[in-house]
């Protein structure tokens, strides 16, 4: 596993969000991010309200959103923030949040959002609820959304995989999503986070040609956010690894390198960690599984597209 080094990519892994962000301009830029009423999320959306975005946080919780949206903009006065609500567990309220979006372009989408849990839960439609939520939701989210970023300038896809999706090595398409006699909490969240980054290389093998960037990201190690809100037990966790670990202002730098790096062709069907571009596995260099799992996809999607 070999990491790239070059003079350009100055953050690393104790750089924040806030640090990033120092000395741009975002003003007119639209940006949707999943999953950002807290956590990783919150800061990257607040990070890039900082310095002029116009952020929607698409959240599960409308208590949750909105209380968001007031915390950032009692940061950031003229921060150009708001709250639309989205459950990525259920395919129709996917469907209703992409027909409600009024805006004519999205500049980045950073599908952050993500689901683990030690017992095995389900979507609306029926899906191990990680995979349901970290990728069909998001899938179909993108899809739904395309002709928004293909309207603007130079636009771009951001997925948050992690370092998980080395494991497992390869993508068995027999257990996609894993059935509930076959799950483990390890094996479910592996198996998302691999197709979080096979959906970034394909994107930008789709979509590269007319102006998108897409490119995936790993946060950090278990960065304290409450993502594992289904699992008192991944809570707790979390929580007794905090004080080794980044926080959340930290776990969002990457992902807004990502969203603010010039060339746009840095980052291109990349994966990066640390800020840094950083080698992946094999399999999601394959070509045909990714294209393999954009098939499968568009088919467990159909009757919403």
């Amino acid at each position: 596993m070999s990491q790239y080094k070059s003079p350009q990519w100055q953050f690393n892994q104790r750089s924040t969000a806030d640090q990033v962000v120092e000395g741009h301009q975002l003003n007119g830029k639209t940006v949707i991010i999943t999953g950002a009423n807290t956590g990783i999320g919150y800061e990257t959306a607040r990070a890039l309200a900082s310095v002029g975005a116009k952020v929607l946080l698409a959240c599960r919780n409308p208590a949750a959103g909105k209380s968001a949206v007031e915390k950032i903009q009692q940061q950031s006065t003229n921060a150009d923030v708001s709250f639309a609500q989205l459950d990525l567990a259920s395919l129709d309220n996917v469907s209703q949040f992409c027909m409600q979006l009024d805006w004519p372009s999205i500049d980045c989408l950073i599908c952050n959002a993500g689901s683990m849990s030690v017992d095995y839960l389900e979507t609306e439609q029926g899906f191990e609820r990680t995979f349901g939520v970290c990728h069909v939701g998001h899938f179909l989210l993108t899809e739904k959304l395309m002709p928004k970023l293909l309207a603007a300038n130079a636009p771009r896809v951001i997925m948050l995989s992690s370092e998980a999706h080395r494991n497992p090595k390869t993508l068995d398409f027999d257990n996609l999503p894993y059935a509930k006699s076959d799950y483990s909490v390890m094996k479910a969240y592996g198996q998302a986070k691999l197709c979080n980054a096979l959906m970034a290389s394909e994107l930008q093998s789709r979509y590269g040609d007319q102006g998108l960037t897409a490119c995936s990201v790993h946060p950090g190690n278990m960065v304290t956010t409450d993502f594992g809100r289904e699992s008192a037990l991944t809570r707790i966790a979390f929580k007794l690894f905090s004080p080794f670990t980044k926080s959340p202002n930290q776990g969002a730098a990457t992902t807004v390198v990502c969203a603010l790096h010039e060339p746009a062709s840095d980052i291109a069907g990349k994966y990066f960690s640390h800020c840094q571009p950083l080698d992946t596995t094999a399999e999601v260099k394959n070509v045909e599984v990714a294209e393999t799992l954009w098939t499968r996809s568009e088919k467990l999607v159909a009757n919403w597209l």
